[in-house]
Protein backbone atom coordinates (compact mmCIF):
# COMPACT_ATOMS: atom_id res chain seq x y z
CA UNK A 1 0.00 0.00 0.00
CA UNK A 2 1.47 3.35 -1.05
CA UNK A 3 1.33 6.27 1.35
CA UNK A 4 1.79 9.74 0.01
CA UNK A 5 4.52 11.88 1.50
CA UNK A 6 6.53 9.07 3.26
CA UNK A 7 10.06 7.76 2.34
CA UNK A 8 10.33 4.48 0.41
CA UNK A 9 12.61 2.85 3.01
CA UNK A 10 9.92 3.37 5.64
CA UNK A 11 7.36 1.62 3.50
CA UNK A 12 9.57 -1.45 2.92
CA UNK A 13 10.50 -1.85 6.61
CA UNK A 14 9.48 -5.30 7.89
CA UNK A 15 7.81 -3.90 11.03
CA UNK A 16 5.92 -1.15 9.18
CA UNK A 17 2.47 -2.62 9.63
CA UNK A 18 3.00 -3.25 13.34
CA UNK A 19 4.26 0.28 13.81
CA UNK A 20 1.26 1.62 12.03
CA UNK A 21 -1.17 -0.38 14.17
CA UNK A 22 0.41 0.82 17.43
CA UNK A 23 1.30 4.30 16.52
CA UNK A 24 0.23 7.82 17.06
CA UNK A 25 -3.54 7.34 16.55
CA UNK A 26 -3.77 5.67 20.00
CA UNK A 27 -1.44 8.02 21.71
CA UNK A 28 -4.13 10.31 23.05
CA UNK A 29 -6.09 7.29 24.27
CA UNK A 30 -3.02 5.95 26.04
CA UNK A 31 -2.48 9.27 27.78
CA UNK A 32 -6.07 9.37 29.02
CA UNK A 33 -5.80 5.81 30.22
CA UNK A 34 -2.55 6.66 32.00
CA UNK A 35 -4.18 9.54 33.80
CA UNK A 36 -7.05 7.28 34.72
CA UNK A 37 -4.55 4.79 36.17
CA UNK A 38 -2.86 7.49 38.21
CA UNK A 39 -6.13 8.81 39.59
CA UNK A 40 -7.34 5.32 40.47
CA UNK A 41 -4.13 4.44 42.29
CA UNK A 42 -3.92 7.60 44.36
CA UNK A 43 -4.46 5.58 47.56
CA UNK A 44 -1.48 3.26 46.92
CA UNK A 45 1.67 3.56 49.09
CA UNK A 46 3.78 4.75 46.15
CA UNK A 47 1.35 7.52 45.23
CA UNK A 48 2.17 11.06 46.20
CA UNK A 49 -0.32 13.53 47.61
CA UNK A 50 -0.58 15.51 44.36
CA UNK A 51 -3.62 14.97 42.17
CA UNK A 52 -3.94 15.20 38.40
CA UNK A 53 -3.37 18.70 37.02
CA UNK A 54 -6.25 19.39 34.63
CA UNK A 55 -4.42 22.20 32.88
CA UNK A 56 -1.34 20.03 32.28
CA UNK A 57 -3.55 17.23 31.02
CA UNK A 58 -5.26 19.49 28.51
CA UNK A 59 -1.89 20.82 27.29
CA UNK A 60 -0.52 17.31 26.93
CA UNK A 61 -3.58 16.23 24.93
CA UNK A 62 -3.25 19.24 22.63
CA UNK A 63 0.39 18.42 21.97
CA UNK A 64 -0.61 14.83 21.25
CA UNK A 65 -3.15 15.95 18.65
CA UNK A 66 -0.62 18.28 17.09
CA UNK A 67 1.77 15.39 16.65
CA UNK A 68 -0.85 13.56 14.62
CA UNK A 69 -0.91 16.30 12.00
CA UNK A 70 2.69 15.79 10.81
CA UNK A 71 3.94 16.39 7.25
CA UNK A 72 3.85 12.66 6.72
CA UNK A 73 0.17 11.89 6.52
CA UNK A 74 -0.46 8.23 7.10
CA UNK A 75 -3.71 6.66 5.96
CA UNK A 76 -4.40 3.39 7.73
CA UNK A 77 -7.32 1.07 8.19
CA UNK A 78 -9.12 1.30 11.49
CA UNK A 79 -7.70 -1.05 14.08
CA UNK A 80 -9.50 -2.64 17.01
CA UNK A 81 -8.96 -1.07 20.43
CA UNK A 82 -6.28 -2.67 22.60
CA UNK A 83 -7.20 -5.39 25.05
CA UNK A 84 -6.89 -5.11 28.79
CA UNK A 85 -3.43 -6.64 28.75
CA UNK A 86 -2.21 -4.13 26.20
CA UNK A 87 -3.74 -1.32 28.26
CA UNK A 88 -1.91 -2.55 31.40
CA UNK A 89 1.41 -2.82 29.53
CA UNK A 90 0.91 0.65 28.14
CA UNK A 91 0.24 2.07 31.58
CA UNK A 92 3.32 0.30 32.97
CA UNK A 93 5.47 1.77 30.19
CA UNK A 94 4.86 5.26 31.58
CA UNK A 95 7.71 6.46 33.72
CA UNK A 96 6.76 6.34 37.43
CA UNK A 97 8.71 9.49 38.03
CA UNK A 98 6.38 11.47 35.82
CA UNK A 99 3.95 13.06 38.25
CA UNK A 100 1.76 16.13 37.82
CA UNK A 101 0.93 18.67 40.45
CA UNK A 102 -2.46 18.92 42.02
CA UNK A 103 -4.67 21.79 40.74
CA UNK A 104 -7.39 23.87 42.34
CA UNK A 105 -11.01 23.42 41.22
CA UNK A 106 -11.77 25.59 38.20
CA UNK A 107 -15.34 26.97 37.67
CA UNK A 108 -16.27 26.34 34.06
CA UNK A 109 -19.05 28.69 32.84
CA UNK A 110 -21.69 27.02 30.76
CA UNK A 111 -21.64 27.62 27.04
CA UNK A 112 -25.14 29.05 27.11
CA UNK A 113 -24.21 31.65 29.71
CA UNK A 114 -21.11 32.55 27.74
CA UNK A 115 -23.19 33.08 24.60
CA UNK A 116 -25.72 35.24 26.45
CA UNK A 117 -22.98 37.41 27.94
CA UNK A 118 -21.34 37.77 24.55
CA UNK A 119 -24.64 38.68 22.88
CA UNK A 120 -25.44 41.24 25.59
CA UNK A 121 -22.02 42.82 25.21
CA UNK A 122 -22.40 42.99 21.45
CA UNK A 123 -25.91 44.50 21.67
CA UNK A 124 -24.98 47.13 24.23
CA UNK A 125 -22.04 48.24 22.15
CA UNK A 126 -24.16 48.92 19.07
CA UNK A 127 -25.68 52.43 18.75
CA UNK A 128 -29.48 52.83 18.48
CA UNK A 129 -30.39 53.83 14.92
CA UNK A 130 -33.68 55.80 14.72
CA UNK A 131 -36.11 55.47 11.85
CA UNK A 132 -35.25 58.25 9.37
CA UNK A 133 -38.65 58.06 7.62
CA UNK A 134 -41.36 57.60 10.25
CA UNK A 135 -44.05 58.96 7.93
CA UNK A 136 -43.42 56.31 5.26
CA UNK A 137 -44.36 53.33 7.39
CA UNK A 138 -47.23 52.53 9.68
CA UNK A 139 -46.74 52.78 13.43
CA UNK A 140 -47.10 49.03 13.79
CA UNK A 141 -44.41 48.36 11.19
CA UNK A 142 -41.93 50.91 12.46
CA UNK A 143 -38.59 49.35 13.42
CA UNK A 144 -38.19 51.77 16.31
CA UNK A 145 -39.89 51.02 19.61
CA UNK A 146 -41.94 54.07 20.47
CA UNK A 147 -42.90 54.88 24.07
CA UNK A 148 -46.47 53.87 23.39
CA UNK A 149 -45.40 50.46 22.06
CA UNK A 150 -43.31 49.63 25.12
CA UNK A 151 -45.00 47.36 27.66
CA UNK A 152 -46.67 49.28 30.42
CA UNK A 153 -46.04 48.60 34.05
CA UNK A 154 -48.13 45.69 35.23
CA UNK A 155 -50.73 46.68 37.80
CA UNK A 156 -52.00 43.99 40.09
CA UNK A 157 -54.64 43.74 42.76
CA UNK A 158 -57.52 46.13 43.40
CA UNK A 159 -57.06 49.89 43.36
CA UNK A 160 -59.31 52.71 44.53
CA UNK A 161 -60.10 55.60 42.21
CA UNK A 162 -62.57 58.46 42.48
CA UNK A 163 -65.16 59.29 39.84
CA UNK A 164 -67.04 62.60 39.73
CA UNK A 165 -70.37 63.59 38.20
CA UNK A 166 -71.33 66.85 36.51
CA UNK A 167 -72.63 68.42 39.74
CA UNK A 168 -69.30 67.89 41.52
CA UNK A 169 -70.25 64.90 43.65
CA UNK A 170 -67.76 62.05 43.70
CA UNK A 171 -67.69 58.37 44.55
CA UNK A 172 -64.70 56.19 45.44
CA UNK A 173 -64.73 52.89 43.58
CA UNK A 174 -62.48 49.88 44.09
CA UNK A 175 -61.67 48.26 40.75
CA UNK A 176 -59.35 45.46 39.60
CA UNK A 177 -56.39 46.06 37.32
CA UNK A 178 -58.09 44.59 34.24
CA UNK A 179 -61.32 46.61 34.42
CA UNK A 180 -62.13 48.50 31.24
CA UNK A 181 -63.97 51.79 30.86
CA UNK A 182 -67.15 50.02 29.75
CA UNK A 183 -67.14 47.76 32.82
CA UNK A 184 -66.68 50.72 35.16
CA UNK A 185 -69.55 52.60 33.51
CA UNK A 186 -71.85 49.62 33.96
CA UNK A 187 -70.80 49.37 37.60
CA UNK A 188 -71.60 53.06 38.19
CA UNK A 189 -74.94 52.70 36.37
CA UNK A 190 -75.84 49.82 38.68
CA UNK A 191 -74.80 51.68 41.85
CA UNK A 192 -76.48 54.95 40.85
CA UNK A 193 -79.71 53.26 39.69
CA UNK A 194 -79.51 54.83 36.22
CA UNK A 195 -80.96 53.58 32.97
CA UNK A 196 -78.29 51.67 31.05
CA UNK A 197 -78.81 52.88 27.46
CA UNK A 198 -75.15 52.29 26.43
CA UNK A 199 -74.50 56.02 26.21
CA UNK A 200 -72.64 56.47 29.50
CA UNK A 201 -68.94 57.09 29.24
CA UNK A 202 -65.88 57.82 31.34
CA UNK A 203 -64.19 61.15 30.65
CA UNK A 204 -60.53 61.99 31.26
CA UNK A 205 -60.68 65.59 32.50
CA UNK A 206 -57.65 67.90 32.87
CA UNK A 207 -58.87 71.17 34.47
CA UNK A 208 -55.49 72.96 34.38
CA UNK A 209 -55.00 72.23 30.68
CA UNK A 210 -58.66 72.65 29.80
CA UNK A 211 -58.84 69.26 28.02
CA UNK A 212 -61.48 66.52 27.90
CA UNK A 213 -61.38 63.08 26.31
CA UNK A 214 -63.86 60.22 26.36
CA UNK A 215 -62.15 56.93 27.08
CA UNK A 216 -62.72 54.14 24.60
CA UNK A 217 -64.66 51.19 25.96
CA UNK A 218 -61.69 48.81 25.68
CA UNK A 219 -59.16 51.04 27.49
CA UNK A 220 -57.93 49.94 30.92
CA UNK A 221 -58.94 52.47 33.56
CA UNK A 222 -55.92 52.02 35.83
CA UNK A 223 -53.52 52.32 32.92
CA UNK A 224 -55.02 55.70 31.99
CA UNK A 225 -55.16 56.73 35.64
CA UNK A 226 -51.42 56.06 36.03
CA UNK A 227 -50.64 58.66 33.33
CA UNK A 228 -52.84 61.38 34.89
CA UNK A 229 -51.76 64.12 37.28
CA UNK A 230 -53.11 64.75 40.76
CA UNK A 231 -55.36 67.57 39.48
CA UNK A 232 -56.88 65.41 36.74
CA UNK A 233 -59.97 63.33 37.40
CA UNK A 234 -62.53 61.01 35.86
CA UNK A 235 -66.05 62.22 35.04
CA UNK A 236 -69.15 60.07 34.62
CA UNK A 237 -71.12 61.57 31.76
CA UNK A 238 -73.49 60.87 28.89
CA UNK A 239 -72.14 60.89 25.34
CA UNK A 240 -74.74 60.12 22.69
CA UNK A 241 -72.34 60.85 19.83
CA UNK A 242 -69.78 58.21 20.84
CA UNK A 243 -70.88 55.76 18.12
CA UNK A 244 -73.38 57.91 16.25
CA UNK A 245 -71.14 57.93 13.16
CA UNK A 246 -71.93 54.25 12.65
CA UNK A 247 -75.63 55.12 12.37
CA UNK A 248 -75.39 58.37 10.38
CA UNK A 249 -71.93 58.58 8.78
CA UNK A 250 -72.99 61.20 6.25
CA UNK A 251 -73.50 63.74 9.06
CA UNK A 252 -69.95 63.25 10.31
CA UNK A 253 -67.98 63.14 7.06
CA UNK A 254 -68.86 65.95 4.63
CA UNK A 255 -67.86 65.30 1.03
CA UNK A 256 -65.59 68.32 0.75
CA UNK A 257 -63.35 66.87 3.51
CA UNK A 258 -63.05 63.32 2.13
CA UNK A 259 -60.21 63.06 -0.40
CA UNK A 260 -61.85 60.22 -2.32
CA UNK A 261 -64.92 62.34 -3.07
CA UNK A 262 -62.72 65.18 -4.34
CA UNK A 263 -60.59 62.92 -6.54
CA UNK A 264 -63.47 61.01 -8.16
CA UNK A 265 -65.99 63.88 -8.16
CA UNK A 266 -68.67 61.59 -6.79
CA UNK A 267 -70.26 60.78 -3.47
CA UNK A 268 -69.44 57.66 -1.48
CA UNK A 269 -72.18 55.43 -0.03
CA UNK A 270 -72.18 55.59 3.78
CA UNK A 271 -71.43 51.87 4.12
CA UNK A 272 -68.48 52.10 1.74
CA UNK A 273 -67.16 55.14 3.57
CA UNK A 274 -67.03 53.31 6.89
CA UNK A 275 -65.48 50.22 5.27
CA UNK A 276 -62.61 52.37 4.04
CA UNK A 277 -61.88 53.50 7.59
CA UNK A 278 -62.25 50.06 9.15
CA UNK A 279 -60.28 48.18 6.49
CA UNK A 280 -56.55 48.40 7.15
CA UNK A 281 -55.70 47.79 3.47
CA UNK A 282 -57.53 50.94 2.34
CA UNK A 283 -56.05 54.42 2.54
CA UNK A 284 -58.75 56.97 3.41
CA UNK A 285 -57.74 60.57 3.82
CA UNK A 286 -59.33 63.61 5.44
CA UNK A 287 -58.21 66.99 4.20
CA UNK A 288 -58.98 70.62 4.89
CA UNK A 289 -57.76 73.88 6.35
CA UNK A 290 -56.98 74.13 10.06
CA UNK A 291 -55.51 76.77 12.31
CA UNK A 292 -52.30 75.54 13.93
CA UNK A 293 -50.82 77.21 16.97
CA UNK A 294 -47.10 77.79 16.51
CA UNK A 295 -44.84 76.16 19.08
CA UNK A 296 -43.74 78.59 21.79
CA UNK A 297 -45.90 81.42 20.42
CA UNK A 298 -49.42 82.72 20.87
CA UNK A 299 -50.02 83.20 17.15
CA UNK A 300 -51.99 80.82 14.92
CA UNK A 301 -51.23 79.88 11.32
CA UNK A 302 -53.71 78.57 8.77
CA UNK A 303 -52.43 75.44 7.00
CA UNK A 304 -53.74 72.72 4.71
CA UNK A 305 -53.77 69.49 6.76
CA UNK A 306 -54.06 65.81 5.79
CA UNK A 307 -55.04 62.96 8.11
CA UNK A 308 -53.86 59.48 7.07
CA UNK A 309 -53.19 56.15 8.74
CA UNK A 310 -49.51 57.00 9.11
CA UNK A 311 -50.26 60.30 10.88
CA UNK A 312 -51.37 63.90 10.45
CA UNK A 313 -49.42 66.08 8.01
CA UNK A 314 -49.53 69.66 6.82
CA UNK A 315 -48.42 71.04 3.49
CA UNK A 316 -45.62 73.61 3.41
CA UNK A 317 -46.74 74.82 -0.02
CA UNK A 318 -50.43 75.60 -0.30
CA UNK A 319 -52.56 72.53 -0.93
CA UNK A 320 -49.79 70.44 -2.50
CA UNK A 321 -49.78 66.72 -1.66
CA UNK A 322 -46.29 65.98 -2.93
CA UNK A 323 -44.18 64.12 -0.35
CA UNK A 324 -41.46 66.78 -0.43
CA UNK A 325 -44.01 69.39 0.64
CA UNK A 326 -45.54 67.34 3.50
CA UNK A 327 -44.34 67.58 7.08
CA UNK A 328 -45.39 65.26 9.89
CA UNK A 329 -47.55 67.00 12.46
CA UNK A 330 -48.48 64.16 14.82
CA UNK A 331 -48.47 60.39 14.96
CA UNK A 332 -51.65 58.43 15.69
CA UNK A 333 -50.07 55.63 17.71
CA UNK A 334 -48.58 57.60 20.61
CA UNK A 335 -51.15 60.43 20.78
CA UNK A 336 -54.72 60.97 21.92
CA UNK A 337 -57.15 63.59 20.70
CA UNK A 338 -58.81 65.93 23.22
CA UNK A 339 -61.52 68.57 23.12
CA UNK A 340 -60.32 71.97 24.32
CA UNK A 341 -62.82 73.47 26.77
CA UNK A 342 -61.57 77.04 27.14
CA UNK A 343 -59.68 77.60 23.91
CA UNK A 344 -60.15 81.32 23.52
CA UNK A 345 -59.34 82.08 27.12
CA UNK A 346 -56.20 79.96 27.51
CA UNK A 347 -54.78 79.84 23.98
CA UNK A 348 -56.33 82.85 22.23
CA UNK A 349 -57.89 80.55 19.65
CA UNK A 350 -59.38 82.15 16.51
CA UNK A 351 -62.64 80.13 16.83
CA UNK A 352 -64.53 78.16 19.46
CA UNK A 353 -63.93 74.81 17.74
CA UNK A 354 -60.52 73.88 19.09
CA UNK A 355 -59.05 70.42 19.69
CA UNK A 356 -55.66 69.14 20.82
CA UNK A 357 -53.43 66.20 19.91
CA UNK A 358 -51.55 65.34 23.08
CA UNK A 359 -48.78 62.70 23.46
CA UNK A 360 -49.42 59.94 25.97
CA UNK A 361 -46.17 60.58 27.84
CA UNK A 362 -46.90 64.30 28.37
CA UNK A 363 -48.75 65.25 31.56
CA UNK A 364 -48.64 68.99 32.30
CA UNK A 365 -46.31 70.32 29.64
CA UNK A 366 -48.13 71.54 26.52
CA UNK A 367 -45.00 72.21 24.47
CA UNK A 368 -45.16 68.87 22.67
CA UNK A 369 -48.94 69.03 22.18
CA UNK A 370 -50.48 70.26 18.95
CA UNK A 371 -53.26 72.82 19.28
CA UNK A 372 -55.61 72.91 16.28
CA UNK A 373 -58.71 74.90 15.51
CA UNK A 374 -61.46 74.26 12.93
CA UNK A 375 -63.83 76.63 11.21
CA UNK A 376 -67.06 75.07 12.52
CA UNK A 377 -68.36 72.27 14.70
CA UNK A 378 -68.94 69.86 11.82
CA UNK A 379 -65.31 70.12 10.71
CA UNK A 380 -64.01 69.57 14.23
CA UNK A 381 -66.25 66.53 14.69
CA UNK A 382 -65.04 65.12 11.37
CA UNK A 383 -61.35 65.47 12.32
CA UNK A 384 -61.81 63.95 15.75
CA UNK A 385 -63.97 61.06 14.53
CA UNK A 386 -61.56 60.22 11.70
CA UNK A 387 -58.66 60.27 14.18
CA UNK A 388 -60.39 57.66 16.34
CA UNK A 389 -61.32 55.48 13.37
CA UNK A 390 -57.86 55.52 11.84
CA UNK A 391 -56.20 54.79 15.18
CA UNK A 392 -58.41 51.96 16.47
CA UNK A 393 -60.08 50.70 13.28
CA UNK A 394 -62.23 47.60 13.61
CA UNK A 395 -61.86 47.69 17.41
CA UNK A 396 -64.28 50.63 17.56
CA UNK A 397 -66.85 48.67 15.58
CA UNK A 398 -66.53 45.75 17.97
CA UNK A 399 -67.09 48.11 20.91
CA UNK A 400 -70.20 49.39 19.15
CA UNK A 401 -71.57 45.92 18.38
CA UNK A 402 -71.14 44.43 21.87
CA UNK A 403 -74.09 46.32 23.45
CA UNK A 404 -76.22 45.71 20.37
CA UNK A 405 -75.60 41.96 20.49
CA UNK A 406 -76.19 41.88 24.23
CA UNK A 407 -79.47 43.75 23.82
CA UNK A 408 -80.59 41.33 21.10
CA UNK A 409 -79.67 38.36 23.25
CA UNK A 410 -81.53 39.64 26.29
CA UNK A 411 -84.61 40.56 24.27
CA UNK A 412 -85.30 36.88 23.60
CA UNK A 413 -85.56 36.23 27.34
CA UNK A 414 -86.81 39.47 28.88
CA UNK A 415 -89.36 40.57 26.25
CA UNK A 416 -92.91 40.33 27.59
CA UNK A 417 -95.02 37.71 25.86
CA UNK A 418 -98.64 38.65 25.16
CA UNK A 419 -101.32 36.06 24.79
CA UNK A 420 -103.17 38.14 22.18
CA UNK A 421 -102.03 40.50 19.50
CA UNK A 422 -102.13 44.25 20.17
CA UNK A 423 -103.94 44.70 16.86
CA UNK A 424 -106.88 42.70 18.23
CA UNK A 425 -107.51 45.17 21.08
CA UNK A 426 -110.69 47.27 20.73
CA UNK A 427 -112.20 50.28 22.51
CA UNK A 428 -114.75 49.46 25.20
CA UNK A 429 -117.45 51.52 26.92
CA UNK A 430 -118.12 50.60 30.56
CA UNK A 431 -120.50 53.46 31.39
CA UNK A 432 -123.58 51.20 31.31
CA UNK A 433 -124.48 48.07 33.20
CA UNK A 434 -122.57 45.93 30.76
CA UNK A 435 -119.58 46.79 28.57
CA UNK A 436 -119.96 47.29 24.87
CA UNK A 437 -117.49 47.51 21.98
CA UNK A 438 -117.20 50.96 20.36
CA UNK A 439 -117.27 50.37 16.61
CA UNK A 440 -117.32 53.99 15.52
CA UNK A 441 -113.67 55.33 15.42
CA UNK A 442 -114.83 58.92 15.97
CA UNK A 443 -116.68 57.88 19.12
CA UNK A 444 -113.66 55.90 20.30
CA UNK A 445 -111.39 58.92 19.86
CA UNK A 446 -113.73 61.25 21.71
CA UNK A 447 -114.04 58.73 24.55
CA UNK A 448 -110.27 58.53 24.85
CA UNK A 449 -109.97 62.34 24.94
CA UNK A 450 -112.72 62.61 27.55
CA UNK A 451 -110.99 60.00 29.71
CA UNK A 452 -107.72 61.90 29.40
CA UNK A 453 -109.30 65.19 30.47
CA UNK A 454 -110.96 63.46 33.42
CA UNK A 455 -107.60 62.08 34.53
CA UNK A 456 -105.97 65.50 34.16
CA UNK A 457 -108.67 67.22 36.21
CA UNK A 458 -108.33 64.59 38.91
CA UNK A 459 -104.55 65.05 39.01
CA UNK A 460 -104.84 68.84 39.22
CA UNK A 461 -106.80 68.55 42.45
CA UNK A 462 -103.97 66.51 43.96
CA UNK A 463 -101.50 69.36 44.23
CA UNK A 464 -98.89 69.78 46.94
CA UNK A 465 -100.73 72.34 49.11
CA UNK A 466 -104.16 70.88 48.49
CA UNK A 467 -105.38 73.95 46.60
CA UNK A 468 -108.14 73.13 44.04
CA UNK A 469 -107.34 76.18 41.93
CA UNK A 470 -105.43 75.30 38.71
CA UNK A 471 -103.94 78.78 38.67
CA UNK A 472 -102.15 78.24 41.96
CA UNK A 473 -98.37 78.37 41.52
CA UNK A 474 -97.83 75.17 43.48
CA UNK A 475 -100.23 72.99 41.49
CA UNK A 476 -99.04 69.64 40.27
CA UNK A 477 -98.93 70.67 36.61
CA UNK A 478 -96.42 73.41 37.34
CA UNK A 479 -94.01 71.43 39.49
CA UNK A 480 -94.17 67.80 38.29
CA UNK A 481 -91.63 68.44 35.52
CA UNK A 482 -88.96 69.27 38.09
CA UNK A 483 -88.63 65.56 38.87
CA UNK A 484 -87.65 64.73 35.29
CA UNK A 485 -84.05 64.17 34.23
CA UNK A 486 -84.35 66.46 31.20
CA UNK A 487 -85.31 69.51 33.31
CA UNK A 488 -82.37 71.54 34.65
CA UNK A 489 -84.01 74.52 36.37
CA UNK A 490 -82.47 77.97 36.29
CA UNK A 491 -79.35 77.47 34.18
CA UNK A 492 -78.03 80.03 31.74
CA UNK A 493 -78.00 79.83 27.99
CA UNK A 494 -74.24 79.27 27.98
CA UNK A 495 -74.51 76.41 30.47
CA UNK A 496 -77.12 74.70 28.33
CA UNK A 497 -74.80 75.02 25.32
CA UNK A 498 -71.95 73.49 27.28
CA UNK A 499 -74.05 70.53 28.43
CA UNK A 500 -75.28 69.78 24.92
CA UNK A 501 -71.75 69.93 23.49
CA UNK A 502 -70.35 67.68 26.22
CA UNK A 503 -73.04 65.04 25.79
CA UNK A 504 -72.68 64.87 22.02
CA UNK A 505 -74.26 67.11 19.41
CA UNK A 506 -76.57 64.56 17.83
CA UNK A 507 -79.98 65.21 16.35
CA UNK A 508 -82.72 65.20 18.98
CA UNK A 509 -80.58 65.93 22.06
CA UNK A 510 -82.65 68.25 24.24
CA UNK A 511 -83.21 69.76 27.67
CA UNK A 512 -85.73 72.08 29.31
CA UNK A 513 -84.90 75.01 31.58
CA UNK A 514 -86.46 78.06 33.14
CA UNK A 515 -86.64 81.15 30.97
CA UNK A 516 -84.44 84.05 32.08
CA UNK A 517 -86.48 86.69 30.29
CA UNK A 518 -89.97 85.49 31.31
CA UNK A 519 -90.31 83.97 34.80
CA UNK A 520 -93.53 82.14 33.84
CA UNK A 521 -92.12 80.61 30.64
CA UNK A 522 -89.71 77.78 29.86
CA UNK A 523 -87.13 77.16 27.13
CA UNK A 524 -86.57 74.00 25.08
CA UNK A 525 -82.92 73.64 23.99
CA UNK A 526 -82.61 71.29 21.01
CA UNK A 527 -79.69 70.12 18.86
CA UNK A 528 -80.19 69.61 15.12
CA UNK A 529 -77.48 69.17 12.48
CA UNK A 530 -74.84 69.97 15.13
CA UNK A 531 -76.45 73.34 15.78
CA UNK A 532 -78.13 74.29 19.06
CA UNK A 533 -81.52 75.99 18.85
CA UNK A 534 -83.84 77.39 21.54
CA UNK A 535 -87.66 77.38 21.58
CA UNK A 536 -89.69 79.28 24.16
CA UNK A 537 -92.60 77.51 25.87
CA UNK A 538 -95.27 80.06 26.83
CA UNK A 539 -98.19 79.53 29.23
CA UNK A 540 -101.71 80.24 27.98
CA UNK A 541 -105.08 80.24 29.73
CA UNK A 542 -108.17 78.58 28.31
CA UNK A 543 -111.47 78.30 30.20
CA UNK A 544 -109.80 79.10 33.50
CA UNK A 545 -107.07 76.47 33.02
CA UNK A 546 -103.34 76.95 32.34
CA UNK A 547 -101.79 75.22 29.32
CA UNK A 548 -98.31 75.23 27.77
CA UNK A 549 -97.66 75.65 24.08
CA UNK A 550 -94.74 75.90 21.62
CA UNK A 551 -96.77 77.24 18.68
CA UNK A 552 -98.70 80.16 20.20
CA UNK A 553 -101.60 78.05 21.46
CA UNK A 554 -102.20 75.91 18.36
CA UNK A 555 -101.16 72.80 20.30
CA UNK A 556 -101.78 73.02 24.07
CA UNK A 557 -100.58 70.75 26.84
CA UNK A 558 -101.56 70.69 30.50
CA UNK A 559 -97.96 70.19 31.71
CA UNK A 560 -94.43 69.92 30.37
CA UNK A 561 -94.33 66.12 30.66
CA UNK A 562 -97.23 65.85 28.22
CA UNK A 563 -95.49 68.34 25.92
CA UNK A 564 -92.25 66.34 25.87
CA UNK A 565 -94.05 63.06 25.31
CA UNK A 566 -95.95 64.53 22.37
CA UNK A 567 -92.85 65.87 20.62
CA UNK A 568 -91.02 62.63 21.21
CA UNK A 569 -93.59 61.03 18.91
CA UNK A 570 -94.33 63.97 16.59
CA UNK A 571 -92.00 66.53 15.09
CA UNK A 572 -94.63 69.23 14.91
CA UNK A 573 -93.10 72.71 14.64
CA UNK A 574 -89.64 71.41 15.69
CA UNK A 575 -86.92 70.53 13.14
CA UNK A 576 -86.72 66.98 14.54
CA UNK A 577 -88.24 64.79 17.24
CA UNK A 578 -87.01 64.83 20.82
CA UNK A 579 -84.81 61.73 21.14
CA UNK A 580 -82.07 62.00 23.76
CA UNK A 581 -82.59 63.80 27.09
CA UNK A 582 -79.60 65.72 28.39
CA UNK A 583 -79.12 64.04 31.77
CA UNK A 584 -77.02 64.81 34.84
CA UNK A 585 -76.86 62.13 37.53
CA UNK A 586 -75.41 62.62 41.03
CA UNK A 587 -73.15 59.76 42.12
Amino acid sequence: MAVAGCPDYFLHHPNYQDNVDRAPKHRSTDLMETNFRHSSNQNSPNHQEDDVDLEALVNDMNSSFESLSSPCSVVVDPAPPPHNGQLYRTLQSISPGHRVRRSQPVHIMAVRRLQEAEQQLRTSSLPAIPNPFPELCSPAGSPVLTPGSLPQCQLSGNNIIKVFSEDGTGKAVEIPADMTARDLCQLLVYKSHCVDDNSWTLVEHHPLLGLDRCLEDHELVLQVHASMTSESKFLFRKNYAKYEFFRNPSNFFPEHMVAWCQDTNCSIPPSQLLQNFLNSSCYPEIQGFLYLKEVGRKSWKKLYVFLRRSGMYFSTKGTSKEPRHLQLLADLEDNNIFTVITGKKLHNAPTDFEFCIKPNKVRNDMKESRMLCAEDEQSRTCWMTAFRLLKYGILLYENYRVPQQRKTLLSHFSAPVRSVSENSLVAMDFSGRIGRVIDNPVEAQSAAMEEGHTWRKRSQRMNILGSPSPLHSSSLSTVIHRTQLWFHGRITREESHRMVIQQGQVDGLFLLRDSQSNPKAFVLTLCHHQKIKHFQILPCEDDGQIFFSLDDGATKFTDLIQLVEFYQLNKGVLPCKLKHPCTVVAL
